[in-house]
C-alpha cells in the first residue's frame, strides 16, 4: 500500500471515530434527557424554574388559621369516596407523590399531585363546606395537618404536605366509626357561624373562612 493510500485509511478511520464521539454523546445526551423528563413528570424530581401554579396555596402561620369544628351530626366518610389533591409544601423532591402512595395504600382516590409554595409543620388540608367530613376523615390520617376551610363549592379535599411530614398515622391509631359523629379539636368555631355568614350575603362575597392567597409555587 502506497504512502497515498496509507494517509487516505488513516483519515477515514479519524473521521469514523470522530462521528462515533459525536453519536455517542448525542444519545447519552437524549438518554439524560428522557430521564429527566420522566422524572419530573412522576414528580421525583423538582426544578424551581420548572415548577408549575397552585391557585390556593396557605400562606399564613399555622396558629393564624381558624379552626371550624365539623358540621353537627356529620359522619366519617369512607377513604375511597374521598379524592384528594396532594401538593408538595416542602420543597423535597418526590415528597407529594410518597404522600400520594401512601394515601392510595389506605383507599383514598388520588387526583393530582402538584408542587406548591412551602407551608410549615406537617401541612394543609384545605376543603370547602361539601368537603368538611371527608377533610375531618383525612385529618385522621394525618392528624397533626392543620384544617383551613375555604369557599370551594365541591368535595374535592387538598392536602399541602410540610416539611415535617414523615407519613401516616398507623391503621390501628385512626379511630373512625363509621357510626359515630365526626368530633372537632377543643376551641374548635361552630361550623354553623361560617354556614350562617356564608348565607347572609351573595355568593359572590361570601367570605373564605381563611382563603389562601393565590402565589407562585416555591416537590412532588
Amino acid at each position: 500500500m502506497s504512502d497515498q493510500d496509507r494517509a487516505r485509511a488513516l483519515r477515514r478511520r479519524h473521521m469514523h471515530e470522530r462521528q462515533a464521539v459525536v453519536f455517542g454523546v448525542l444519545l447519552a445526551g437524549l438518554a439524560v434527557s428522557g430521564l429527566g423528563a420522566a422524572a419530573l413528570y412522576t414528580d421525583s424530581l423538582s426544578l424551581p424554574f420548572l415548577e408549575r401554579e397552585f391557585t390556593a396555596l396557605p400562606t399564613e402561620a399555622a396558629e393564624d388559621v381558624r379552626t371550624y369544628c365539623p358540621p353537627e351530626g356529620a359522619l366519617p366518610v369512607a377513604t375511597n369516596q374521598i379524592t384528594v389533591d396532594v401538593y408538595n409544601g416542602a420543597g423535597i423532591d418526590g415528597l407529594a407523590g410518597q404522600a400520594a402512595s401512601l394515601l392510595t395504600e389506605r383507599g383514598f382516590v388520588i387526583g393530582q399531585t402538584e408542587n406548591a409554595a412551602k407551608v410549615s409543620g406537617v401541612g394543609r388540608i384545605i376543603y370547602g363546606v361539601a368537603g368538611s367530613a371527608a377533610a375531618y376523615t383525612l385529618q385522621a390520617y394525618v392528624p397533626d395537618a392543620v384544617l383551613t376551610l375555604d369557599t370551594r363549592q365541591d368535595a374535592l379535599v387538598d392536602l399541602v404536605v410540610g416539611s415535617e411530614f414523615v407519613g401516616l398515622a398507623p391503621q390501628e391509631e385512626v379511630l373512625l366509626d363509621p357510626a359515630t359523629p365526626l368530633v372537632g379539636p377543643a376551641g374548635c368555631i361552630p361550623f354553623q357561624e361560617f354556614a350562617d355568614a356564608a348565607a347572609e350575603q351573595p355568593a359572590a362575597e361570601q367570605p373564605a373562612a381563611e382563603q389562601p392567597a393565590a402565589e407562585q409555587p416555591a416537590e412532588g
